[in-house]
């Protein structure tokens, strides 16, 4: 059976869309698609359908990465269909717990920065209100902590 993954953040525009297709993409590499399943939603309804944010789809594309697919927003029923929720940073962390009423889900959900071997972040930066570099910085931190949770995956 795949494990099903599903990145969260606060619109579903730019951490959480690039941690999906970088995920794809490396899953894909390394021959596992029947293995791993990806999808990606925010904590908020902020950009409901809108595809990811064209400054991360940018720099996405400089490392050979497509970013696809519409913004939706996290639900309850999330907590059943997935086996492992990562929040980029520690408010949507904390958003996805609070709609765990009994604390039935806790385990299923991990800060994606867990994943990083790199980096030293402790969560993954909101690039949305700043230039490029923010937008390149989000990628790089992302490609090392996706390739970190593949390997972690591998290893169990």
């Amino acid at each position: 059976m795949a494990s099903k993954l599903l990145f969260v953040c606060l619109g579903n525009i730019c951490r959480s869309p690039s941690a999906e297709n970088i995920m794809n993409h490396l899953i894909k590499e390394a021959g596992k698609e029947n293995e791993i399943i990806c999808d990606s939603a925010g904590t908020s309804s902020y950009h409901i359908g809108s595809p990811p944010d064209r400054r991360m789809t940018a720099a996405a594309a400089k490392r050979g990465i497509q970013l696809t697919g519409r913004a939706r927003q996290f639900e309850v029923a999330d907590f059943e269909n997935f086996d492992l929720i990562l929040a980029m940073d520690k408010d949507n962390f904390r958003d996805i717990l609070y709609q765990d009423k009994q604390g039935k889900y806790q385990d299923k959900v991990r800060l994606m920065c867990d994943f990083a071997r790199e980096h030293s972040d402790s969560e993954v930066p909101d690039p949305y209100y700043g230039g490029s570099d923010g937008f390149n910085y989000v990628i790089d931190l992302l490609l090392d902590a996706c390739s970190g949770l593949l390997e972690s995956l591998e290893n169990n």
